[in-house]
């Protein structure tokens, strides 16, 4: 059983950044290898369900908490951060589950035409990276948020306590040994597989808007190029059929990018409404305990740190890539087909220049945005907006306190 091994169109292994790395050995949302077998297939399949069984129980046991405290603002606060942090996991990793193979589908394409290599592209590939910073700093805050949950176990053998590692009322009795050791290393496991995930779907999302945003910046530097070497040659009877036909391989290039576009939002816009939706309640309750107790657990004020730049981060990259495709319409409208006309001395393909060049404006002029299930666009503006709502509810929590 062989997880998917990202390859290049010619073959060659792509080398994954240390998030995507951690992220490739999750048994939920990971595609296979196409060479895997139907039993093993099938295997995984098993795994993955009776891990969301685990899930099921978890969120029964959190929700019981919440119920039993919900007349205590404080002591409901503690468990609604990891309730809310579950729910939404739970929903991702269905869908991720259900659609694992379509997953499989759209990272071919990207590794095999989309994904900028730094052999071929040095330059733009630091640009890119340069971009995914702010990513990797927001794996690094799961890392450690996630390290708090681990360590719990370990605190609890050396005070000989038996505590739960989440605020949770099971449904069952589990203070025998042979129940409260399974309950907390599954505990350990659920802790570790959200952090795994947010961290992981998060820079696998980024990474194919920044290097989708990378093809749509080289397909207008290679227009440019090749607009300038037509004008320096000037062949006066051929520049207006060399600049259509420019134009006519231009634009199939825009639109297999347009098409990847389309399936990458197809894939990933019910997670995105998912982890989108429930983000203003998820920081007002980790802002709210992290300011009334911000030495009593470091892992919330972790993973209030990186579920704001996170979406800070999606949100700036969103902007840019719709900036980018914005643009289009007028980067063809700014192919000096105006002088390939003066200069061309065939007017029969100087009249269809200019009805291609207008057809291609009216092609291009659609802005790509990703969007969550159409109900919102992932934008800087969004962002600002989810936190603008975050501050409300956590004013109102500290008004009611």
């Amino acid at each position: 059983m062989v997880r998917y091994v990202p390859r290049l169109a010619d073959g060659r292994r792509v080398e994954l950044s240390w998030p995507l790395t951690i992220y490739r050995y999750s048994h939920i949302f990971w595609p296979l290898d196409a060479a895997t077998s139907t039993f093993w297939r099938r295997f995984d399949y098993v795994c993955a369900w009776i891990g969301c069984f685990v899930l099921l129980l978890h969120n029964d046991a959190e929700l019981r908490y919440l119920r039993s405290q919900r007349n205590n603002l404080d002591t409901l606060l503690t468990g609604m951060p990891t309730y809310l942090i579950l729910f939404e996991f739970q929903l991702r990793s269905l869908h991720a589950l259900l659609y694992r193979e379509d997953l499989h589908q759209l990272l071919q394409t990207y590794f095999a035409s989309i994904y900028v290599e730094r052999r071929a592209q040095p330059k733009l590939f630091q640009q890119i990276e340069r971009k995914l910073l702010p990513n990797r700093l927001v794996a690094s805050l799961y890392v450690l948020a996630v390290s708090g949950y681990v360590i719990a176990p370990i605190m609890m053998l050396i005070r000989r306590q038996k505590e739960f590692v989440y605020p949770m009322i099971p449904a069952f009795d589990v203070e025998p040994l042979y129940l409260f050791v399974p309950h907390t290393l599954s505990s350990v496991w659920v802790g570790v597989i959200i952090a795994t995930a947010e961290f992981g779907e998060t820079t696998l999302l980024c990474e194919l808007l920044t290097h989708l945003k990378g093809r749509y910046i080289l397909l207008q530097q290679d227009m440019d190029a090749a607009i300038e070497q037509i004008l320096a040659a000037r062949q006066r009877p051929l520049m207006a059929q060399q600049l259509r036909e420019l134009l006519v391989k231009t634009l199939r290039q825009n639109v297999a990018l347009n098409q990847f576009g389309e399936q990458l939002e197809a894939h990933f816009t019910v997670r995105v409404f998912a982890m989108f939706a429930g983000s203003a309640l998820l920081l007002c309750a980790l802002g709210f305990k992290t300011i009334v107790s911000p030495t009593g657990n470091y892992i919330y004020p972790m993973w209030f740190g990186a579920k704001t730049i996170e979406l800070l981060t999606l949100g700036k990259l969103g902007s840019d890539l719709a900036y980018v495709t914005d643009a289009l319409s007028t980067m063809y409208y700014q192919t000096q087909w105006e002088q390939v006309i003066y200069y061309s001395t065939n007017p029969c393909e100087n009249l269809r220049l200019i009805k291609l060049v207008a057809l291609s404006i009216e092609l291009s002029c659609r802005t790509y945005y990703m969007t969550g299930l159409k109900y919102f666009r992932v934008s800087l503006q969004a962002v600002i907006k989810i936190l603008q709502g975050a501050f409300s509810y956590f004013t109102f929590l500290t008004s009611m306190r």
